[in-house]
């Protein structure tokens, strides 16, 4: 049996480029904003993030799956 990682671990993996200087931090970085998607879509399927000029669509499948398309 495999173990599920914990999502602090995940976000904070050294290999996450938390800088933005597309490459791995070399000093420790905050942690990332832990956020339920419940809390983003707001009882709904589906939410629009807008990202540097650009429109994306955040999606809850049937099958509890997050789709993010452009």
């Amino acid at each position: 049996m495999t173990a599920t990682p914990n999502a602090f671990a995940v976000l904070n993996h050294p290999s996450l480029d938390h800088a933005g200087g597309g490459r791995a931090a070399t000093e420790a970085a905050r942690p990332a904003p832990l956020l339920e998607s419940a809390e983003l879509l707001k009882g709904g399927k589906a939410v629009g993030i807008l990202h540097n000029g650009s429109l994306y669509r955040l999606q809850a499948t049937k099958l509890g799956k997050l789709i993010l398309t452009k």
